[in-house]
């Protein structure tokens, strides 16, 4: 089981490539193939989060090591990068039939689920660094498939900024592995050398701020935002579904592996790099929210929506305590499912009937019912109403920041996540109330519309990993080692 990780990594790649520069009789066959590698790549992931060993596979420098191992952290963040990519691969057999260069899309697609298991499985800072890069590289050509002027523009901005991001995270490696003991794989509770940090504490915490604003520029939190509702709305639904659910979630990684297993939480907790950590954090939660609940057209409304719920994990993770951390990871799972599940449902409304704004979903419910149960479950866990993934993951949050005792930080936290609640409500359910309630005055279809199965069962699976978040998400969590 030593290579087994490595496999992991290497199979989606590998075969991701192979299936999509070779010949094909029918775009059927090619399915075929995409299909097995989806399935053969979930076994593969499952018997690393169970059977997965630490493995070293190049070392560049004096403690500077390409290692992999999986921890409760990997393993959990592992599991969601399988269940959104696996919903998303089967959708997109069927959607990405209205696109061209599909065997493209489909080889970018494997070789940036390797570079996400990568990320997942990686064992120290240099390890994350560069999987953070490659999984930037690999999404890229997602967001620019179409390779309109748009299209392009929209790539470039992400990648422009996901670079910039990453050149101020290299910033806080280097002074983190500068300033650590020897060794330097992950360690609860940081690595750091007292003795060789003592009178650079000022410098060390400046390099952390700077790395947290970096790496979470992937995740979309102020001031690094811009990149992502640019690049949500323009590329294919199952590849906005994927930066949205999970691809952005690499920062939220690389951010806990620097904060908690690097540093130390004890390390910052009570300077100005927690409080200025929760402070953009907050600012890009109701800035999101706002934003979202002003935009017409769809995807641009629910890539607003991801800027603001990631930033849910981030105040969760600056709370720089156990509960904010399980918090946090319930967030990550609940927010993918509901999230992918909703990009999903908005790149049907664009495949079957070519809408793509707000306002021309009158009475979508009666011609797709299946479709509009989703997007409003999925609603429903976003918007945090129970028994659903997001009330518990926003119950947990909420207590643990009340907890906290800061004073004025205790409450206002708390305050900025029901505000972000009631215009998350007034930004989805009007949508889904309008679908199903079209008026008297409306125009509306009663031809059936329905997709089929391949796009239909990723969103009820997804709907249903919400829910099963909502109802044992505590006990999954304690399953994985939380």
């Amino acid at each position: 089981m030593k290579m087994l990780i490595v496999c992991t990594i290497l199979f989606p790649v590998i075969a991701g490539i192979a299936a999509s520069v070779t010949h094909a009789r029918s775009y059927r066959s090619r399915c075929m193939r995409y299909a097995l590698i989806s399935v053969a790549s979930c076994v593969l992931g499952v018997l690393t989060i169970l059977y997965g060993e630490r493995i070293t596979l190049l070392t560049f420098a004096e403690n500077v090591t390409l290692t992999f191992a999986l921890d409760a952290v990997g393993r959990f963040f592992l599991a969601a990068v399988l269940i959104l990519y696996t919903c998303a691969a089967f959708y997109s057999m069927e959607y990405m039939k209205m696109e061209e260069d599909i065997p493209q899309f489909f080889g970018f697609f494997y070789v940036s689920l390797g570079a996400l298991i990568a990320v997942c499985a990686a064992d120290n800072l240099a390890t994350v660094y560069l999987a953070f890069e490659m999984a930037t590289l690999t999404t890229v050509p997602l967001v620019l498939h179409e390779r309109t002027k748009a299209a392009v523009s929209a790539g470039l901005k992400y990648l422009f900024y996901s670079i910039g991001g990453a050149l101020m995270g290299l910033f806080g490696v280097f002074f983190v592995y500068y300033y650590g003991m020897a060794g330097k794989s992950f360690v609860l509770g940081g690595f750091l050398d007292k003795a060789a940090a003592a009178g650079h504490e000022k410098v060390l915490l400046a390099a952390v701020m700077v790395a947290i604003i970096g790496f979470g520029t992937k995740a979309g939190m102020y001031p690094m935002h811009g990149w992502l509702p640019t690049a949500h709305p323009i590329a294919p639904a199952p590849a906005s579904a994927l930066l949205s659910g999970i691809i952005a979630k690499a920062g939220v990684i690389a951010v806990i592996r620097l904060v908690y297993y690097c540093v130390g939480a004890d390390f910052i907790r009570g300077t100005y790099v927690q409080y200025a950590w929760m402070i953009l954090a907050m600012l890009t939660i109701f800035m999101g929210s706002m934003m979202a609940f002003l935009q017409k057209n769809m995807k641009k409304r629910l890539a607003y929506s991801t800027v603001s719920q990631i930033s849910y994990i981030m105040l969760a993770l600056s709370l720089l305590s156990e509960g904010g951390v399980k918090g946090a990871l319930l967030h990550v799972m609940s927010h993918a499912a509901s999230k992918g599940c909703l990009f999903l449902c908005a790149g049907v409304f664009i495949y079957k009937l070519g809408k793509r704004g707000v306002d021309e979903l009158a009475g979508v419910g009666r011609q797709m019912p299946v479709v509009m149960w989703c997007f409003l479950i999925a609603s429903l866990s976003l918007v945090g109403i129970p028994p659903m993934g997001g009330f518990l993951s926003k119950w947990v949050i909420a207590l643990n920041v009340a907890d906290d005792g800061m004073k004025i930080l205790s409450v206002l936290p708390v305050v900025v996540l029901l505000i972000s609640a009631m215009l998350t409500a007034g930004y989805l359910f009007p949508v889904a109330f309008r679908a199903f309630f079209p008026g008297k005055d409306a125009v509306v279809s009663v031809e059936k519309e329905e997709p089929n199965a391949l796009m239909t069962v990723p969103m009820m699976v997804l709907c249903g990993v919400a829910l099963v978040m909502g109802i044992w998400g505590l006990q999954i969590l304690e399953m994985f080692g939380f």
